[in-house]
């Protein structure tokens, strides 16, 4: 065949499919818009399950820590039920003092109850830092900075009381909304009902800093009022040692070098713990993949099961075209420059529709369970979302266009 043969006969396919669509606009118009929902049901669903993995990577990597030093249960879902490490000021002060250090901070995670009235209390967590830090994003308030700081070697237990002495606590926004309160009032705190009655915090501030990173409402404490309400100030317990390293360090080599001196504890980068931590909680990852995965196998098939419904319903006009002549292949590719077409104008508005709907989707799962951005669309979203609606799209349609040409006969044209 010729070029200019097939040239023309490529001018012919396409007008053939340009008059098809045409000629039943509300048809065309209906598939664009399928088209356009099972992009976002790709991209939607995509970006959840990257949302889902993302979101404990992203609450690590807010925290600005390079080296993570625990020991098991290294799970932060378990809240503080243990916290292993012990003399934690003591050891943060030591680390603190090597060269290639900058500063070193123990975190204490507890189990707590929490409200406005000693006998109407509710169950959450409560992490202990000793202080408070611009990135908390304050919706309202500030926060709070403790006396005593755990790199300079201020540790001695004198040092700190067994009694909480500032009192103070940032409320998660969902705990705010469930009891009520604002910042400058008081509420009641403990590790169990009987306890949380000789406590009473004032709210400095109201953030969702550590929600995040715990995948649940959380609270932030001062660490040594937290340990004082625990009962743990004497052993000074913490779930986590985190650190800082020096500009020009390579946190590999500082964490190999801590290993060898804290053979106790379990030293990894910040990178290692996101790993770490999926391992413990298995399940995050599974369904941040199983989303991925169903988001792209759903789209296959809805677009499958659209361009086969788009072929029947032209059985007329391919019939048609096959008793004056035309081959499979013309009518095969008909369908499939409609198929490109279609898809092409239904990808382009679902990627159009999808950071419209994402941002909407995430405010309300804000408002519901406190993550900011549980859908996240990176551009590869995009473009599986693209490529299934241009080249799956256009593969389909091609495919039942050919199957189509294989059953219109003369005999099925309707009288």
């Amino acid at each position: 065949m010729s070029l200019r043969r097939a040239a023309i006969r490529t001018k012919a396919v396409v007008g053939l499919a340009f008059a098809q669509l045409r000629r039943s606009p509300g048809r065309t118009a209906l598939t664009v818009l399928a088209v356009t929902l099972a992009v976002l049901s790709v991209t939607l669903l995509a970006g959840l399950g990257v949302g889902v993995v993302q979101t404990g990577e992203d609450g690590l990597e807010n925290a600005n820590r390079d080296i993570w030093i625990s020991s098991d249960p290294i799970d932060p879902s378990a809240s503080g039920t243990e916290n292993p490490i012990v003399g934690s000021h003591g050891v943060s002060a030591d680390i603190t003092e090597r060269e290639d250090i900058s500063s070193a901070s123990p975190i204490a995670m507890h189990d707590v109850y929490l409200g406005t009235d000693e006998d109407d209390l509710v169950r959450t967590s409560a992490v202990g830092v000793h202080e408070t830090h611009d990135g908390f994003d304050f919706e309202a308030g500030s926060g709070f900075e403790t006396e005593i700081n755990a790199s300079d070697g201020e540790h001695l237990e004198h040092q700190r009381a067994s009694e909480p002495t500032s009192e103070e606590i940032v409320l998660d926004p969902n705990t705010a909304e469930r009891l009520d309160v604002s910042v400058g009032e008081t509420v009641y705190l403990g590790t169990s009902r009987e306890t949380a009655r000789d406590h009473e915090f004032t709210v400095v501030g109201i953030a969702a800093y550590y929600s995040q990173y715990l995948g649940s409402d959380a609270e932030a404490v001062p660490l040594t009022d937290l340990q004082a309400v625990a009962g743990t100030t004497r052993t000074d317990r913490a779930t986590f040692i985190t650190a800082s390293v020096d500009d020009g360090s390579d946190p590999a080599v500082v964490r190999d070098d801590l290993s060898a001196a804290y053979p106790t504890y379990d030293v990894r980068t910040s990178d290692e713990q996101v790993s770490a931590m999926f391992e413990e909680r298995p399940l995050v990852l599974a369904s941040g993949a199983t989303l991925v995965g169903l988001a792209f196998v759903g789209g296959i098939v809805l677009t499958i099961n659209l361009f086969a419904l788009v072929a029947y319903q032209q059985r007329d006009e391919l019939a048609a075209l096959r008793a004056i002549g035309l081959s499979r292949w013309v009518l095969a590719g008909t369908i499939g420059v409609q198929g490109f077409v279609i898809g092409l104008l239904g990808g382009l508005a679902g990627l159009a529709a999808t950071p419209l709907l994402a941002r909407g989707l995430n405010l309300l799962v804000s408002s519901v369970v406190g993550f900011d951005s549980l859908l996240q669309t990176p551009l590869e979203v995009y473009g599986i979302g693209l490529a299934l609606a241009l080249v799956v799209g256009t593969v389909v349609a091609l495919a039942t266009g050919w199957r189509a040409g294989r059953y219109a006969r003369l005999e099925h044209l309707e009288g």
